[in-house]
C-alpha cells in the first residue's frame, strides 16, 4: 500500500503526533498546530505539557509512565489548550510503535465531536504502517466504494474475524441488525456528496457480544483532490454509551416511582434496562413477605413463567438456593456453578437452573430504608461465571431503586388502607353526628376562621358552601340569649374554655335550642384556637318541658288522690266554722230582734261570725292551694308552721286510724328555700304513708313520730318514724321507682313524686328500717341561706 504518510494522518480526525526514544515530539499532524497555533519547533522545545492543562499533566505523566513501563497501549482524558487560550476535553490514546526504536504514537478525539479538515504534508509509507498498526483505536481503509481493503491490529483483535469476514460486514452481522440499515443509508450519502459519516454502532467482538462504537470516515484525497480512499476511525464508546442508557435508565426509573406506576411494571422496566446494559444476563425480582417467611413474584420478563410461579408463595429457605439464602442473611451470595457449590448439594435447585440453561446466579438482598430485607435481587447467565464490576455497579445501583420502588408502594397501600379507614371513620362520624344532632367546629379566634362539619350546617340552616363569620352566627342567636352569647366571645377571646345553652332562630323561623361546649387546643400557644362541639337539644328541651308538666300534672293529681283520706278531716275542719257561723248568725239575729235590741252583744256574736269565716276560709285556701296546678314558688317558709297545717289537715285521719301522734321539733325556726305546697305535699305523703302501714296492726300501738333535727352541713332533717309493718329486703330498693306500692288500691308514685320534690330544693329523701318495728323517712333541706343559692340554679317546673 503506498500513500502519503502526512495526507493520511492528516485526513484523521484528531490530532496525531509521534515521540523519539528521549520523549521528544518528532512529528504532529495539521491539526495540532492548527488547534494548538504552536509550530513543531516550539512544541518540541516546551513538550506535550505544554498545551496540557496544569490540573491534568500529573495524571497524563502517571499514564503514560505505567503505559511505559509496561510497554502497552494507554489512554486518558485531559484538557488541551486552544489557540485562543482555551481549555477543550481530549481522549488522548497513546501505545508504542513497532519499530525497535522505542518510538510512541498517539491519537487526541475531541471528547464531543469530530473534525474532518483537508491537511496535507509528507511522509514515508514505512512510517505510516507502523503508526497506523499500532494506534489505539479501530482504524479502516476503504476505497472509492467504501469497500474493506485494510484493517489495522487493534481492529483484528477485537473482532476475532478473517479479513475475508469483515469485507462481507454488510452480511455477516458485524455490524448489529438493528444498525445496519441506518449505516448504509448515512454512508450512502456521504458516497452521494454529503456530509461525512459519524455514525454510532455496535460491532460485534470475538467474545459474541456487540460493544457501541462511534465510526467516523472521512476522505483521503490526492494533490488532484480526488478521493483515493476512505479513512474509518472507530472509537470504543461501549461504556459511555452504557452509562447514558444507565442514567437514562435510571431517570425513567425514578420518574415512574414519582408516578406511582404499578409495582410489577416499575420492576420489569427494570429488570430490562439491566439486561440490556448488561447482554448475556436475565434479571428477576423476588418480593419478600416479612410476615409469611415466603417470597412472592415481583419481576421476571425473561425468565419462564414457570419459574417465576415456582417462587409464588415459596417458603424462604436458606437450603433452596441463593435468593432464600441471600434473604435470611442480608448479604449478596454468588453461585458461580449451581451444580459444584456445596451449598446447594442435595436441593432441587441445581437440576432446575440446568433444565432452564442457566449457569450462574448472583442474589443480592433489597433492604428497605430501615434495613429490613424486602426483596431479592437475582442475575441469571447461561454461562459459570461471577459477576464482572461493571455488572456489580448496576445491581448495587438498580437495587437501591428496586427499594425506593417497592418501598413506595407499601407506603402508598399503606396510606390507601389509612385513607380508606379514616373515610370510613368520617362517614361514621358524619352519621353519628346527625344521628345525635352533634356538630363539631374549630374556631380561630383572631382570624374569625371556622372549620364546621357537616351537621353544623344543618342547625344553623346555612348554605354549605357559603363562608361562616362570627356575624352570621350571632345574627341566628335569640335576642334574648344574645347577651350572653356576646359574653363568651369576650371570654374565649381571652382563652377561657367555655360552655352554654342558648336558643336559635335560623332563617326558618322554627326557634331551636342549641348547647355548645369549646375546649382551647393545648399545642396552639400564639393565639386561642378552640375545638368544640354543638348539639340541637331542641327535642330533648321540649321532652323536658313536657316531663315537667307531666311531673307537675302527676304530683297534682296525687294531692287529689289523698282527697279522699283527708275528707272526715276536710269536713271537720270546715264545719266546725260552719256551725259557728251559723249558731251566731242565729243568736245575732235573736239580739238584735229584742226589744230594745241588745247591740253590744249582737256587735260581739257578728265579731265571732267574722272569725269562724275567715276560718272557714283559710281552710279552704289552703285546700285550694294544696290541689291546685299552680308553679313553683321558692320562697322562705317556716318549717316546722309548713307541718302543723298539714298536720291539722289531717287530724282527723290520724285520729280515726288510732294512731298516737307525737313531736320533737328542734328550738327556733327553721326557714327553708322552697315552694311551700311542694314541701307540704311531701310531709302529707309520708304521714298518710305511715298510716298506712300501721293499719293492720294491732299488737303494739300505733306510733307516729315526727322530729326536726339539725344536719351537719347546716341543714334541717324531717323525719317521719311509725311502728307499722316496717320494709322488706327486697322491696327497700325499689320504694322510690315510679309505679312500685305494697298498697292494694296504691298508684305508685307518691314516693317518686316526693323524691323528685326533694332533690329540686337541693335535699335528699331517704327511707330505713328502724330497729324495733316500722321504719323512718327522712329527707333533708338546706336552711334559708343556701336556700337562696339554690332558687338561682332550681329549674321551674309549670
Amino acid at each position: 500500500m503506498k500513500t502519503d504518510f502526512s495526507r493520511v494522518m492528516d485526513a484523521l480526525p484528531g490530532l496525531v503526533w509521534t515521540m523519539n526514544a528521549d520523549d521528544g515530539i518528532d512529528y504532529v499532524n495539521n491539526r495540532w498546530l492548527e488547534y494548538t497555533g504552536r509550530t513543531l519547533e516550539r512544541l518540541r522545545q516546551e513538550g506535550l505539557e505544554s498545551v496540557i492543562h496544569p490540573a491534568d499533566i500529573a495524571m497524563f505523566q502517571s499514564a503514560f509512565r505505567s503505559a511505559h513501563e509496561a510497554a502497552g497501549q494507554g489512554e486518558i482524558e485531559v484538557r488541551l489548550q486552544r489557540t485562543d487560550g482555551e481549555y477543550r476535553w481530549f481522549l488522548l490514546r497513546f501505545a508504542p510503535m513497532d519499530d525497535g526504536e522505542n518510538r510512541w504514537c498517539g491519537i487526541a478525539s475531541f471528547a464531543d465531536e469530530a473534525r474532518s479538515d483537508t491537511i496535507h504534508g509528507s511522509a514515508s509509507e514505512q512510517r505510516l504502517r507502523r503508526f497506523i498498526k499500532n494506534i489505539p483505536v479501530h482504524m479502516v481503509f476503504l476505497d472509492p466504494r467504501c469497500e474493506v481493503e485494510y484493517v489495522n491490529d487493534h481492529g483484528f483483535a477485537y473482532y476475532g474475524q478473517s479479513f475475508e469476514d469483515l469485507t462481507k460486514w454488510r452480511t455477516t452481522q458485524v455490524v448489529h441488525p438493528d444498525d445496519i440499515g441506518p449505516g448504509l443509508q448515512m454512508l450512502g450519502e456521504m458516497l452521494a456528496g454529503g456530509p461525512p459519516y459519524v455514525n454510532q454502532g455496535r460491532l460485534l467482538g470475538k467474545d459474541g457480544l456487540y460493544r457501541w462504537f462511534q465510526s467516523i470516515i472521512v476522505p483521503s484525497t490526492d494533490a488532484a483532490g480526488n478521493v483515493v480512499r476512505y479513512v474509518s476511525i472507530r472509537n470504543d464508546i461501549d461504556d459511555l454509551k452504557k452509562a447514558e442508557h444507565l442514567l437514562t435508565g435510571e431517570v425513567e426509573l425514578l420518574r415512574m416511582v414519582a408516578q406511582g406506576r404499578a409495582l410489577g411494571e416499575v420492576l420489569d422496566t427494570l429488570c430490562k434496562v439491566v439486561e440490556e446494559i448488561s447482554p448475556g444476563s436475565i434479571c428477576s425480582v423476588l418480593g419478600v413477605d416479612s410476615d409469611a417467611l415466603c417470597f412472592w413474584p415481583g419481576a421476571g420478563p425473561s425468565l419462564p413463567d414457570s419459574y417465576n410461579r415456582l417462587f409464588d408463595g415459596k417458603a424462604i429457605d436458606p437450603g433452596y438456593g441463593p435468593c432464600s439464602l441471600a434473604a435470611i442473611s442480608n448479604t449478596p451470595i454468588i453461585t458461580s456453578n449451581p451444580l459444584t457449590d456445596q451449598r446447594w448439594a442435595g436441593s432441587s435447585w441445581p437440576p432446575l437452573m440446568e433444565s432452564i440453561g442457566f449457569r450462574s446466579c448472583w442474589s443480592t438482598p433489597i433492604s428497605s430504608s430501615a434495613g429490613q430485607v424486602i426483596g431479592v435481587f437475582a442475575l441469571y447467565k447461561q454461562k459459570a461465571a461471577g459477576p464482572t464490576s461493571l455488572e456489580q455497579r448496576l445491581v448495587d445501583r438498580f437495587v437501591n431503586i428496586a427499594s425506593l420502588a417497592i418501598e413506595r408502594t407499601q407506603a402508598d397501600a399503606a396510606l390507601k388502607q389509612t385513607s380508606e379507614d379514616l373515610q370510613r371513620t368520617n362517614r361514621f362520624l358524619v352519621e353519628t353526628q346527625r344521628l345525635t344532632l352533634t356538630a363539631s367546629f374549630t374556631w380561630d379566634v383572631e382570624r374569625n376562621e371556622h372549620i364546621w362539619s357537616e351537621e353544623n350546617y344543618r342547625i344553623f340552616e346555612f348554605d354549605p358552601a357559603s363562608d361562616i363569620t362570627l356575624e352570621r352566627i350571632l345574627a341566628a342567636v335569640h335576642p334574648d340569649d344574645l347577651p350572653e352569647v356576646e359574653r363568651l366571645l369576650t371570654e374565649a377571646a381571652g382563652g377561657d374554655d367555655f360552655e352554654l345553652a342558648f336558643r336559635l332562630v335560623p332563617a326558618s323561623g322554627k326557634m331551636k335550642y342549641a348547647h355548645v361546649v369549646g375546649r382551647r387546643i393545648d399545642h396552639v400557644t400564639d393565639r386561642p384556637i378552640f375545638m368544640g362541639a354543638i348539639q340541637d337539644i331542641t327535642a330533648r328541651k321540649l321532652t323536658e318541658e313536657a316531663l315537667d308538666h307531666a311531673r307537675s300534672e302527676l304530683t297534682r293529681l296525687a294531692r287529689v288522690s289523698t282527697l279522699g283520706a283527708l275528707t272526715a278531716s276536710i269536713a271537720h275542719e270546715v264545719s266546725q266554722p260552719l256551725s259557728g257561723i251559723i249558731t251566731n248568725s242565729s243568736a245575732c239575729l235573736r239580739l238584735l230582734a229584742a226589744d230594745p235590741p241588745d247591740i253590744d252583744k249582737a256587735r260581739a256574736t257578728a265579731e265571732r261570725t267574722i272569725r269562724d269565716g275567715n276560718r272557714a276560709s283559710e281552710v279552704i285556701k289552703r285546700l285550694r292551694a294544696m290541689f291546685a296546678a299552680d308553679p313553683y314558688r321558692f320562697e322562705p317558709v317556716d318549717l316546722h308552721d309548713a307541718v302543723r297545717e298539714v298536720l291539722a289537715l289531717c287530724n282527723t285521719e290520724i285520729r280515726s286510724g288510732g294512731a298516737i301522734l307525737r313531736h320533737d321539733f328542734m328550738p327556733g325556726t327553721p326557714l327553708v328555700m322552697g315552694d311551700r305546697v311542694q314541701i307540704q305535699q311531701v310531709v302529707l305523703n309520708l304521714i298518710l304513708n305511715a298510716l298506712d302501714a300501721m293499719r293492720e296492726v294491732n299488737d303494739r300501738s300505733r306510733s307516729l313520730f315526727l322530729s326536726t333535727t339539725e344536719t351537719e352541713h347546716n341543714g334541717v332533717r324531717l323525719a317521719v318514724r311509725d311502728s307499722g309493718i316496717g320494709l322488706d329486703d327486697q322491696g327497700a330498693d325499689k320504694l322510690f321507682d315510679a309505679f312500685y306500692t305494697t298498697k292494694p288500691h296504691g298508684m305508685g308514685v307518691g314516693l317518686a313524686i316526693s323524691r323528685s320534690i326533694v332533690e329540686n330544693h337541693g335535699g335528699r329523701l331517704t327511707a330505713a328500717r328502724n330497729d324495733g318495728h316500722g321504719a323512718t323517712f327522712a329527707f333533708a333541706m338546706p336552711i334559708h341561706e343556701r336556700g337562696l343559692e339554690r332558687e338561682r340554679n332550681v329549674v321551674t317546673i309549670n
